[in-house]
């Protein structure tokens, strides 16, 4: 990095040393030579960052179809509420009173978010999904900490994703795996052997990582709190029960809910995250400070929660996230339902569509999503990797591939609400074009993207060795 401090060729020379002398720089950071910027009219620079951002690939510009990550289209009014000068402009450590708008918007988020999971309480401070899940894992163990109980592990689905597992170890916790049966869902049995003094908790996701509705979580709600036990909550996939159930109703006492996935904010590289959590009545005095309250005619931050795992944040989440969910939750209002509706319809046609060309995990009516295998393919010369790969040629972002780690040779689909049945019938027929390629000329599709703008890598040494400066 350079800097913006330059020696001149002039006799002004003798009163550039004596200013950056009062200044106060140090010698060895001012620039010998010139930094050598190009001189180029505005149309120029404009459109070489419009060249660059063609090159990007996102919600705009065709489908998006990331299993166990929704990725549904943002919608501009969420942006235009955002950018609003008193949202935009408001400094974090303005006071209360000066802060009366922001700390209403966080407010009725959180009522709408309680009405939304059926929790008590929702502190909106995490930064992230997985962030959620660890703050969540705190408030259960500082839970148990009160009752005095050294309760030591928490139960994790072997379908489970990556960062439950991560999240429950980060906050102190040991890892016990329980068994998916041949349908794809929770072992009931397993899980009965599993019950013990030490067990904390158990981690799910209702649908599940293969997109199954685990039909048995009220049997599973009361084994977990008749052995004294919590039951979190991953958010991840309430796109697909959302207006129709929710964590509450299925047992559950904390949870976390992914607002840039749900409640279509940009997430990823578009933008951060946001993972309030919510918790039943007797975990409320657990959440982290501050939570938003409203007394008096006023709104204000409460930091008196003797009981709290304290602040998880700077400040007080991701604020512009919530009034681009809060502005998705205004506008859809009871379509809320549709949303859901649409999201598994679409996931379920995709898979009717797919399973009489590629393998299917599991042969159960799915939700939002729903995972097919490459097996057949990789026995006729290619591979799920591949697959993907040549999915980026025909326009087409690849979905999840390899999770979850039960399904072999894994390709996880979600459509979500967003996409038309043309785009749905696009997709299908790609699908169909790649296993045909594959069966004819295998190599096509090995060797791809042929394409994009940069072609095919050797991913280990991509992953170990980044060239960030390779210029297109």
């Amino acid at each position: 990095m350079g800097t913006i401090f330059e020696k001149g060729s002039s006799t002004k020379n003798n009163k550039w040393e004596k200013d950056i002398k009062n200044i106060g720089i140090n010698k060895n950071y001012i620039r010998e030579s010139s930094i050598g910027l190009p001189n180029v009219s505005e149309v120029e620079v404009l459109r070489h960052y419009k060249e660059l951002s063609d090159k990007n690939f996102c919600v705009e510009t065709g489908m998006y179809p990331l299993g166990s990550c929704t990725m549904k289209y943002n919608p501009k009014v969420n942006e235009l509420m955002a950018s609003l000068e008193g949202f935009a402009n408001l400094h974090p450590l303005q006071s209360d009173e000066d802060s009366q708008g922001a700390l209403e918007l966080m407010y009725k988020l959180q009522e709408a978010l309680k009405v939304l999971t059926g929790m008590s309480a929702i502190s909106l401070q995490p930064a992230a999904g997985a962030h959620g899940e660890f703050s969540g894992m705190l408030v259960i163990k500082k839970y148990f900490e009160k009752l005095g109980q050294k309760r030591t592990k928490v139960i994790v689905p072997d379908s489970a994703h990556g960062t439950n597992p991560a999240s429950a170890s980060m906050a102190g916790f040991e890892i016990v795996q329980v068994k998916s049966n041949e349908r794809g869902q929770v072992d009931i049995e397993d899980l009965k052997t599993l019950l013990n003094d030490d067990i904390a908790a158990i981690m799910m996701t209702n649908p599940n990582t293969v997109g199954i509705f685990e039909e048995q979580v009220l049997e599973i709600s009361e084994l977990m709190h008749k052995n004294g036990s919590l039951l979190y909550y991953d958010g991840a996939n309430l796109n697909a029960v959302m207006g129709y159930s929710n964590p509450a109703i299925m047992g559950f006492d904390v949870c976390h809910i992914n607002l840039h996935k749900t409640f279509s904010t940009p997430h990823g590289g578009g933008g951060p995250g946001a993972g309030p959590i919510g918790v039943v009545e007797k975990l409320k005095p657990f959440l982290p400070t501050p939570i938003i309250e409203y007394n008096n005619g006023k709104y204000y931050r409460n930091y008196n929660m003797p009981d709290s795992i304290g602040k998880v944040r700077s400040f007080y989440g991701n604020f512009g996230i919530f009034v681009r969910a809060y502005t998705y939750i205004l506008m859809m209002g009871k379509d809320l339902k549709h949303a859901t509706e649409d999201a598994v319809l679409n996931a379920n046609y995709l898979k009717e569509k797919l399973k009489d060309v590629y393998d299917l995990a599991y042969d159960e009516k799915c939700m939002h999503e729903f995972v097919i295998s490459g097996e057949k393919q990789k026995e006729q010369g290619s591979s799920t990797l591949h697959i993907a790969k040549r999915l980026m040629d025909y326009e087409i972002h690849p979905p999840t591939v390899y999770f979850p780690l039960i399904v072999h040779e894994a390709i996880m689909i979600e459509p979500t609400e967003s996409e038309t049945k043309e785009r749905l019938d696009k997709f299908v027929n790609v699908m169909v074009k790649i296993a045909e390629e594959i069966k004819q000329n295998p190599e096509i599709v090995n060797s791809a993207p042929h394409n994009a703008p940069i072609k095919k890598v050797d991913e280990t040494l991509a992953a170990r060795q980044p060239n960030l400066r390779y210029k297109i």
